[in-house]
């Protein structure tokens, strides 16, 4: 499977990529670089929006604005300017927001992590006229996800090397019933970013390990895509009928000798993955 670049950004923390199927565009976040970028992948031009701090998410909202995670707020972005606050991590030290993604009806799950990654002070949240915890005692909250009919939630705390399950009311907003859906620690890196195809198989970011992983909806290990780079940190389909694969790459925690090895670090990659993705929602504000 080939992998190429897209447009000439290198990021310093590349992460969040999130297909705005309106504007036919890529968003993503440069999160140390505190940027968040909007990538035509028919060209590779991309807009950069600098907002300053640590900007982890980006998502579409149905008013077409963005609504942005920049260290411990959500923020409501038009163009290169911020309409507002819309909420903020719950009081704690050095906590701010991490990935995320919308549910089947547009809600937004976001969630957390500590600077020092303390176990078990983090969370994942539902936004409704406030951040609803839904689920607790995470570490990082990481890669999300939803299965094409909405009923399971995937979900990735990175520290405990597992993707996770859940039973997912999409009326009610709440996810039931976790259990593993796959244990990863032997097989290098740790679970970031995460995607669902189609046909309900979830692909993983391997962060520290030069890979994604693809699963089937059983829990099989069905694919392994060796990358050019050690640090990819998300996945998402866009392009034309979802067919294309964006991967986010990061270059930060990388040496020089690493970098002159690794030219590709930082940047937006393509792959052709021979399947298509699952439609998600634009993010419904309160």
């Amino acid at each position: 499977m080939s992998v190429d670049p897209v447009g000439e950004v290198r990021a310093r923390f590349g992460e969040g990529p999130c297909w705005d199927a309106d504007a036919k565009t890529l968003l993503w976040v440069d999160i140390t670089g505190g940027a968040v970028h909007r990538t035509n992948p028919a060209d590779g031009v991309t807009e950069q929006c600098p907002l300053g701090g640590e900007v982890s998410a980006v998502f579409p909202t149905t008013r077409g604005t963005s609504v942005v995670a920049r260290d411990s707020a959500l923020l409501e972005v038009s163009g290169p300017d911020v309409v507002g606050e819309i909420a903020s991590v719950p009081p704690h030290p050095r906590m701010r927001f991490n990935d995320g993604g919308p549910d089947p009806r547009g809600r937004l799950l976001i969630g957390t992590m500590h600077a020092d990654k303390d176990p078990g002070t983090a969370a994942l949240y539902r936004l409704d006229d406030e951040l609803v915890p839904i689920v607790t005692g995470a570490t990082v909250s990481n890669g999300l996800g939803c299965s094409p009919d909405g009923g399971l939630l995937y979900y990735a705390d990175s520290p405990t090397l597992r993707i996770d399950v859940f039973d997912y009311d999409a009326d009610a907003g709440m996810p039931r019933g976790r259990r593993t859906f796959a244990d990863v620690s032997d097989l290098g890196g740790r679970p970031d970013g995460l995607t669902v195809d189609a046909d309900g198989c979830v692909w993983v970011a391997m962060i520290g390990g030069s890979q994604l992983l693809r699963y089937t909806p059983e829990g099989r290990l069905d694919r392994v895509v060796p990358l050019p780079v050690s640090h990819p940190t998300s996945v998402a389909f866009g392009g034309a009928d979802l067919a294309e694969l964006f991967v986010t790459t990061a270059r930060d925690p990388l040496s020089e000798a690493d970098l002159a090895e690794q030219p590709l670090a930082g940047r937006l990659l393509r792959l052709d993955p021979g399947v298509t993705g699952s439609a998600t929602p634009s993010v419904r504000l309160p």
